[in-house]
């Protein structure tokens, strides 16, 4: 972490007419002392110091960026992968509970919760809680217990409480709804560490400053492998959009980086089996922030789909909705099938099987690189794919 310092058109928490601050009354000192804490955190050089310490020591950064041939060769592109599925618990997640355990402690908190869709988030906050020793519950969705079985394990060896949640769609945004109950019942103790770049103020800012060293870190290694400070493009996938928004912040200002958001869009963004909020989506409030949401003509929040656990979400980072009305970022629909086979194409080729997440950025790359040829591209590998292997098959065999 160089700096932690907003460089978007942020105003008091929002991205031109997205983000804000929509919670329930009790709930206005806990975010209002979050803002607080955070704003010193970043002033105070102790806090700093301990934050990199730990992502050095703990986490394993700086993650490689690495090479990636034998794709490239296949695409015509020169493709490098930004490795955060090496971090410690195997995705980028890690850095911002790393950032928000800190937070908890200093705001005198004794009880974290989380909310979690492919785990990986969950996974990430019991690891920190057990390293801090802070009691820790997790609210998933029952589907995403069932698909995601793994991490559910992982999170209990850890000694996180994992609560499903059997309410709506039992997916990610019935985990958010139980998680944000939980807080208003306890918020004196509590500390609630949200996994993406959503919420209200100050959750959006923070989440992507704690995850601007991925961009930082590329930026220092293209210059030490290529004597440049950027690539040509970049590719993350998107769900509420915080590993896209941690490698975007190190871009964004230069106009001659093309950034690429791919979002899910399930069996087809014409069925209504998708979770393309961003392509499809209108204006509306979801869990104390504005953005695109997919919701009916009442406002109501419509079921969503996606073979990927971490982007079966009805809504959007409040900055992304703000990017994708500028036109700074080009974001796309990725079918399930279109996932599937970016995921076999990069682990055949590369030895490397990602999430199924990132697999949604690895298909984007196929779509565009005809018109990217011989360039340099980043494609930010945001977690790794182990606990997606049951789903992986199973969704293999349907379209095979």
């Amino acid at each position: 972490m160089q700096q932690l310092i907003d460089n978007t058109p942020e105003v008091s928490g929002r991205f031109g007419p997205y983000g804000g601050r929509f919670v329930p009354e009790v709930l206005v000192p806990a975010v209002t002392e979050l803002e607080a804490a955070y704003r010193d955190a970043i002033a105070d050089d102790a806090f700093r110091q301990q934050y990199r310490d730990l992502l050095s020591t703990y986490v394993g950064r700086p993650t490689a960026l690495t090479p990636a041939p034998r794709l490239s060769s296949e695409l015509g592109v020169e493709v490098l992968l930004k490795r955060e599925d090496l971090c410690h618990t195997g995705a980028h997640k890690i850095n911002n509970a790393i950032g928000q355990i800190l937070l908890a402690q200093r705001m005198g908190k004794t009880r974290i919760i989380a909310e979690t869709g492919a785990g990986q988030h969950g996974v990430a906050t019991a690891t920190v809680c057990a390293r801090f020793g802070m009691e820790c519950v997790v609210y998933m969705g029952e589907t995403d217990v069932e698909r995601q079985h793994l991490n559910v394990l992982r999170m209990q060896l850890l000694g996180a409480t994992v609560r499903p949640v059997t309410s709506g769609s039992r997916t990610l945004k019935d985990a958010a709804n139980e998680a944000i109950r939980d807080w208003v019942g306890n918020v004196d103790s509590t500390h609630y560490i949200i996994g993406s770049a959503i919420g209200p103020h100050p959750y959006p800012s923070m989440v992507r400053d704690f995850h601007r060293v991925i961009g930082e870190e590329t930026v220092e290694q293209l210059v030490a492998s290529h004597g440049r400070s950027a690539p040509d493009a970049v590719f993350a996938c998107v769900g509420g959009g915080s590993n896209a928004i941690g490698i975007f912040s190190a871009f964004v200002e230069n106009p001659a980086v093309r950034l690429f958001g791919s979002e899910a869009a399930g069996h087809g963004i014409d069925t209504d089996q998708h979770a393309a909020s961003l392509t499809l989506g209108t204006p509306g409030v979801l869990h104390g922030f504005v953005s695109y949401l997919l919701q009916d003509s009442d406002g109501q929040v419509l079921p969503v789909h996606s073979v990927s656990a971490g982007l079966d979400y009805p809504g959007v980072g409040p900055e992304h909705a703000f990017l994708k009305d500028s036109g700074r970022v080009t974001y796309a629909a990725i079918t399930d099938r279109q996932a599937l086979t970016a995921l076999a194409m990069l682990s055949r080729l590369e030895g490397i099987i990602p999430a199924l997440e990132t697999a949604h950025a690895f298909a984007h790359l196929v779509e565009e690189a005809p018109r990217l040829r011989d360039q340099l591209v980043v494609v930010n590998c945001s977690g790794r794919g182990d606990k997606d292997m049951t789903t992986i098959a199973e969704a293999s065999a349907e379209f095979e």
